[in-house]
């Protein structure tokens, strides 16, 4: 059965008791902020929702990301930042006896986490480490993947921080920590048991547990809303994980590839950037004729509702009413993925390029 988008008569940060938002793309590109998410997020926090700050970076200290942030006039404190690092040594530390043996591939930030978390770093496979945790640091050497190798040969479980193949630097798109995973993966043909970065759902899941302070319950997942900009890690996490999700238009993800995509990376909600945090959603609706409709109340028996923008399939071609409107790209959606769901091949149909949001159109 086809999952559409939802709606939500309240604004989602009334609607949703904890943000986990994601970072790059969402409320900063790079070091440079992304226009409304600041002042989208101090408003969602005076309602009284919760943010927190979801990223697959294992480098980076809680404390400068925190930093950066307040650059924004954002009020955040390091307990709110989430990387893969802190969701990567709690994995770990669950899996082995307190105090085991771990060999650690990664920044700092990383081999401090598994500290915190009641583990001893040693430096090499001869010291017979019970686990292994890789992440990504721009230093990573030979002789590592080397040591790594020869300790999960040993039988060291392999744990990494996450698998993004690429990351984007400032000179192009460089190896990501799953590139050099592969290297350990080709040397020992062993897989690793798991991955603490997005799009595997234990970075929401710890989330809500290092939110839960003073000894109170996390938060109800049907309370929590992931929040991204890209479908493959942010949206396909909250899927696999049980979670609501907004999509942002602010960074990777562009309406073309919201129309095409397949069932595991399809969002609950979609928003041009992050002032839709806080406004309510209006719910696509199918018509009587096969089209799709958002964005109005009125709605006749036969008629397409009152008002509202249009999505409807002909001459081979999907049209929408105004490719500027962002209730245009919603019904677009559904439309396209009742169609993709039916059988049907979206590639044998025309695209429209709806131009909304921060996301040029393909």
């Amino acid at each position: 059965m086809t999952r559409f988008l939802q709606g939500s008569e309240q604004a989602l940060s009334r609607a949703y008791q904890l943000a986990l938002l994601d970072l790059d793309g969402v409320v900063y590109r790079g070091k440079n902020p992304i226009e409304h998410a600041a002042d989208s997020i101090r408003a969602a926090e005076r309602i009284g929702m919760t943010v927190e700050y979801t990223t697959n970076n294992s480098s980076r200290f809680q404390h400068v990301v925190a930093e950066q942030l307040r650059g924004f006039a954002l009020d955040v404190e390091p307990w709110q930042i989430i990387t893969s690092a802190v969701v990567a040594a709690r994995m770990v530390a669950r899996h082995v006896d307190e105090g085991s043996d771990v060999l650690v591939l990664g920044a700092e930030h990383l081999r401090e986490e598994v500290r915190k978390a009641g583990l001893h770093i040693v430096e090499g496979a001869q010291d017979d480490p019970q686990a292994v945790i890789q992440g990504w640091y721009p230093d990573l050497a030979w002789h590592e993947l080397a040591e790594a190798s020869f300790a999960v040969e040993r039988g060291a479980t392999y744990f990494v921080t996450n698998r993004d193949l690429t990351i984007p630097r400032e000179l192009g798109i460089a190896p990501g920590c799953g590139s050099l995973i592969q290297a350990v993966i080709a040397a020992t043909g062993v897989e690793p048991v798991a991955s603490a970065g997005k799009p595997e759902s234990a970075m929401y899941d710890e989330a809500r547990l290092l939110a839960a302070r003073d000894g109170s319950d996390p938060v109800a997942k049907r309370a929590c809303l992931a929040i991204g900009d890209r479908l493959d890690t942010d949206i396909e996490a909250g899927n696999r994980g049980g979670y609501d999700s907004l999509a942002v238009l602010t960074g990777v993800t562009n309406p073309h590839e919201l129309m095409s995509a397949p069932a595991h990376l399809r969002p609950t909600y979609i928003v041009p950037d992050l002032r839709g945090l806080n406004e309510a959603q209006p719910e696509p609706l199918r018509n009587d004729d096969g089209s799709w409709s958002c964005g109005a109340t009125d709605r006749g028996a036969a008629e397409a509702t009152v008002g509202a923008a249009r999505a409807w399939i002909e001459d081979g071609a999907l049209h929408v009413s105004d490719s500027s409107d962002i209730n245009a790209l919603r019904a677009a959606c559904c439309l396209a993925w009742e169609y993709a769901d039916c059988g049907e091949d979206i590639a044998d149909i025309t695209l429209p390029d709806c131009a909304v949001g921060g996301a040029d159109p393909q």
